[in-house]
């Protein structure tokens, strides 16, 4: 069983949780107050709807926010449990009030929607960067796509997240009466997707990282990391050369970001467990750069050589 962390360590987590959440919380109030809602612009999610409902009633869009994720949350609540749903419904929560408290101090930008557009995506890709890297979200469209995704397995999460999000935009071009407003929420929607992407695994979806694992706890610890991080664990026999014991490793391939969480998990299961953290210059395959994509490329190769 994995040993419990001790105080110093809870504290430590604790602190950097709400720093990660209060900077992210600050800067995706500073991109809607600045940026998207003063030039109409719902990029998706509940703080686009929010938006949409300040334009037409004057109502607070982080109150609107936090009001409009209560089911959202209620629904978390019953499928995930309390721990599952604690981080996000904090970070939601800080959100929404960043959201309304720097609304009375921050000037709006609105000399040129396609700037506002722009900068509000990189400013909302950082701020839910930071929320994601700490494993929580701000609740509204990435929560139900991950609740969705719990029942709907053959579509991705992030295929779901385009989903709610293009309905949103959809509806926000009959709101504003523009559809124009709607195509700038779709660059806020990409340039925040985009760096989102950047962020959290690195500027090439395809590469990551690799660990090998040797330990005598091995069952143990590819169970919490297929339970807690979500990623694949291959068991490769072996024997040792000098020893000339027969034993196993666990090989798991992981996204850039994941290799701290992998490594506490390997650490609290086994203090003295081996481990390897190699680089993966390429990797192919589900959760990391699709097999089509690998295809595709390889074609445009030959094409190229042909001509």
């Amino acid at each position: 069983m994995p040993t419990i962390p001790t105080f110093k360590e809870k504290l430590f987590d604790l602190i950097k949780d709400i720093a990660a959440y209060s900077v992210g919380s600050v800067l995706l109030a500073l991109s809607i107050d600045m940026f998207t809602a003063p030039n109409h612009i719902a990029p998706g999610g509940v703080s686009g709807i929010s938006t949409m409902i300040n334009y037409l009633t004057g109502w607070p869009i982080g109150t609107m926010s936090l009001i409009l994720n209560v089911p959202i949350f209620i629904w978390a609540f019953v499928e995930l449990g309390f721990e599952g749903v604690f981080k996000s419904l904090v970070a939601a929560v800080l959100s929404s009030a960043a959201i309304d408290f720097l609304a009375l101090f921050v000037t709006p930008y609105s000399s040129n929607p396609m700037l506002a557009s722009i900068f509000g995506g990189v400013l909302q890709g950082i701020a839910l960067a930071l929320v994601f890297m700490r494993s929580a979200t701000t609740g509204g469209t990435d929560l139900i796509a991950r609740l969705l995704g719990r029942h709907v397995r053959f579509v991705s999460i992030g295929k779901l997240m385009l989903c709610v999000d293009g309905v949103i935009v959809i509806v926000s071009a009959f709101v504003y009466h523009s559809i124009e407003n709607a195509m700038y929420a779709v660059i806020t929607i990409f340039v925040g997707s985009k760096l989102i992407d950047t962020i959290l695994y690195g500027t090439d979806i395809g590469t990551g990282k690799v660990l090998f694992i040797v330990s005598p706890r091995n069952d143990e610890i590819a169970g919490e990391i297929l339970s807690s991080v979500d990623r694949g664990v291959t068991i490769l026999e072996s024997r040792g050369a000098y020893s000339g014991k027969e034993g196993e490793v666990l090989l798991c391939a992981v996204r850039r970001f994941e290799v701290a969480k992998v490594k506490d998990i390997v650490h609290s299961i086994d203090k003295n467990a081996f481990l390897i953290v190699g680089e993966a210059g390429e990797i192919t395959g589900e959760g990391f750069r699709p097999v089509k994509e690998e295809k595709s490329s390889l074609l445009r190769k030959k094409k190229k050589k042909v001509s």
